[in-house]
């Protein structure tokens, strides 16, 4: 006999139910994807790692992993965004970093991945500018205030009654413009530390070689010993497995914020640029090239020494250490 709390439900209800627990089950599993080859497929996701021209991304909608081939013929398309997005459109293929979502469509392959026609991507997660680091400086500065404010509320309470409540009024106060400054100093601290791991996620990469390309004043044209350097770089790039060179451009704190950035870029656009064009390093291996200013120092900017130090381009060449375990 049926308990009077039992619910009747379809077969064809159930059969849902089912698949539906299935691809819970299998995306919580780490399900990958594969693509038939010579069938056309569409996905949407993060990107979750890069190996050489191989990209893993974990589909939004069902949480499983799917393989992503860029090739000469992938077209990346970068939609309209709110925000300044400063690398050039013929850079657009070395946005394919981990954190960035993706659309992908295209056509399985021989080995079930799906091999990109056309790449879409908005390039809002690169607004973020290390720069920032200045505003946190700030925020600090503002709740080390507010609290020594408020230590000096709690202190006057004690000298008179009548003062008291003022006081403590006073150090509520600050207390609240500590408590807020310090949420946006974390908040503005999560944003430069996604750029950092931009830099270099060790974690996930192993460096190489790697070379670092000095500047004079105001300037972002390569000489010949720079020239030399990338040249062995690409050498050894080119017997490498799975590589990617990852570049990241520098000044020193001469001049403005802006001037600094936009020389910062220009360096690292430089150094992409002539790999390609010399070193016929393909720009889908190149992992988004990007100026971060004056940030990240290797010296004081306080000596003509320290300033040409910071004058730089970071060139790496990196391989994913999960390269065997991914493919």
């Amino acid at each position: 006999m049926k308990s009077p709390n039992a619910s009747f439900q379809p077969a064809g209800a159930q059969r849902v139910c089912v698949v539906l627990l299935t691809i819970i089950a299998l995306a919580s599993m780490g399900f990958a994807q594969t693509f038939s080859s010579g069938e056309k497929g569409k996905v949407k996701g993060t990107i979750m790692s890069r190996t050489g021209d191989l990209v893993k991304i974990q589909d939004e909608k069902t949480g499983s992993s799917a393989m992503i081939k860029i090739t000469d013929n992938t077209k990346i398309i970068r939609d309209k965004s709110k925000v300044s997005f400063h690398r050039h459109d013929d850079m657009d293929v070395t946005a394919m970093v981990p954190g960035l979502t993706i659309k992908v469509e295209g056509i399985g392959n021989a080995s079930n991945q799906l091999e990109a026609n056309k790449i879409t991507f908005s390039p809002d997660e690169f607004a973020i500018e290390v720069a920032q680091q200045q505003q946190i400086n700030a925020n600090k500065a503002a709740a080390s205030g507010a609290q020594t404010t408020a230590n000096q509320g709690v202190a006057a309470a004690g000298t008179a009654q009548s003062s008291a409540n003022n006081a403590q009024t006073t150090a509520d106060a600050a207390g609240q413009v500590a408590t807020a400054a310090g949420a946006v100093a974390l908040t503005n601290t999560a944003a430069v530390q996604m750029v950092n791991q931009r830099v270099s996620d060790l974690d996930d990469y192993q460096t190489v070689a790697e070379a670092v390309i000095y500047y004079p004043t105001g300037k972002y044209v390569l000489d010949g010993a720079a020239k030399a350097d990338l040249d062995k770089l690409t050498a050894l790039a080119t017997s490498t497995d799975g590589y990617l060179i990852e570049i990241a451009g520098y000044a020193s704190k001469t001049g403005t914020k802006a001037t600094n950035q936009q020389l910062s870029e220009d360096r690292a656009s430089a150094v992409a640029n002539y790999l390609r064009n010399t070193g016929n390093i393909p720009m889908r291996r190149i992992v988004a090239p990007a100026g971060y200013g004056s940030t990240h120092p290797d010296a004081e900017n306080t000596d003509p020494e320290g300033r040409e130090l910071n004058r730089r381009v970071d060139v790496k060449l990196i391989v994913n250490k999960g390269l065997q375990a991914s493919l």
